[in-house]
């Protein structure tokens, strides 16, 4: 039975395909902090709100389900820490912890490991799955990030609903659509390899 076979069973993540390597975990964890790093410089203004529409919560969710729960979180640990030391990758080329929407960064992390672990329970393997996967994990980033801008801003919990959270799901539906069709798509073609 060829590795990629036998990784593409329940119990693995797409970053199982590739040879297990203490280098290939190292890449794999600093290459999912760039990707949300990157992503996060795609940011547009919300009117009214304090918090943009980026493209870093469809990358930790990704890269959680890529990398798993342990990488995942490891990887959105470091582009956490790196930020909060003054990398300006946060959204829109912003640094530093404490901001109010550093609360959304906090429930990347969290959201990344959950993401992760239901990807290794097949979560990710298939168009159903992957959206129960995509809007849990968005869920856990809302359920930190509205309550932190809450406390942060000194605005009333309704308030950061209005200005955290509303103005963003339609975005966050376009953005588990698009990884419903990617990820079953990359495991079919990974069995289809194997």
């Amino acid at each position: 039975m060829s590795t990629a076979a036998a990784t593409t069973r329940p119990g693995a993540v797409l970053a199982d395909l590739l040879p297990a390597t203490r280098a290939r975990d190292i890449a794999l964890v600093l290459g999912g902090a760039a990707l949300t790093g990157i992503a996060a410089q795609i940011a547009v203004p919300v009117p009214g709100s304090p918090v943009p529409v980026t493209g870093q919560t469809f990358a930790a969710l990704l890269v959680g389900a890529s990398l798993g729960a342990r990488r995942g979180f490891l990887s959105l640990a470091v582009y956490a820490l790196v930020g909060a030391a003054g990398m300006p990758w946060f959204a829109g080329g912003t640094a530093g912890a404490g901001g109010a929407t550093f609360g959304y960064v906090l429930g990347m992390l969290l959201a990344s490991a959950v993401v992760g672990a239901l990807a290794r329970r097949g979560g990710d393997r298939s168009v159903l799955r992957t959206a129960g996967t995509m809007v849990l994990g968005s869920v856990i980033i809302y359920a930190v990030g509205v309550p932190y801008l809450a406390l942060t801003t000194g605005i009333s919990a309704s308030a950061a609903i209005a200005a955290g959270l509303v103005p963003f799901l339609i975005g966050d539906a376009l953005k588990a659509a698009l990884a419903m069709g990617a990820l079953p798509s990359a495991w079919k073609l990974a069995g289809r390899r194997g």
